[in-house]
């Protein structure tokens, strides 16, 4: 494989790692709030958050993906494949990290809770200083484990006309007959890039222990 081939595999591992980063960033935005949603006490908010989250958790990402990449036209709204890409990634992976962080938070123990309301502290004094950074503690290796299948699974968004790490590694195996070179080096780069991640979070959580001790 001449440097050339390897710099276009390099170049699409780098265009893979940014998409999924933007989705997961947006994806953990809108989880938070869907979230929030969930854990109300309003029917009107919780309802939406409900159907949104058993949708996107309970439809293929594949068949999310095209339905958003053929419906967006049918209403007008003309974008380019990267962007329905990145929406589909994202609307998928807020709802995973909705139910993760509302799992976190109802883990927070209860006498924490109490002894803040006995403290004199206000409901948002309460969610910055004792329930999110708990709820982030506990979360947090099942939000790297969603960051890792998000980027995973982003090897899908080829079917909306993105060129990934995956599509990438399909046209140069096409045009030169070499489908097990190419295929073996997507695999080592996917897996360096996500052994990095579940580094990073073991690392994060280690730090997150050492500030809590």
């Amino acid at each position: 494989m001449s440097w050339r081939l390897f710099d276009l595999m390099l170049w699409a591992a780098g265009y893979t790692v940014l998409l999924s980063g933007i989705s997961i960033a947006i994806g953990l935005t809108l989880g938070l709030l869907v979230c929030a949603a969930k854990l109300s006490t309003s029917r009107l908010l919780s309802a939406p958050a409900t159907v949104f989250i058993s949708f996107f958790r309970g439809v293929p990402l594949l068949v999310q993906l095209l339905l958003i990449y053929n419906l967006l036209p049918q209403i007008g709204i003309m974008v380019p494949s990267v962007v329905a890409a990145i929406l589909g990634l994202s609307l998928c992976t807020a709802a995973y990290q909705a139910e993760n962080l509302r799992g976190g938070f109802n883990s927070v123990p209860k006498g924490l809770l109490e002894a803040a309301d006995m403290v004199g502290l206000s409901p948002w004094q309460q969610l910055t200083r004792i329930r999110a950074p708990i709820a982030f503690r506990l979360t947090l290796p099942a939000l790297v484990n969603e960051a890792i299948l998000i980027l995973k699974a982003s090897s899908l968004i080829s079917v909306v006309g993105v060129i990934e790490l995956t599509r990438m590694a399909q046209n140069l195996a096409a045009s030169t007959y070499k489908p097990l070179l190419f295929y073996s080096v997507a695999g080592g780069l996917y897996l360096v890039i996500c052994w990095t991640l579940a580094g990073g979070g073991a690392l994060a959580e280690r730090l997150t222990r050492t500030h809590r001790a």
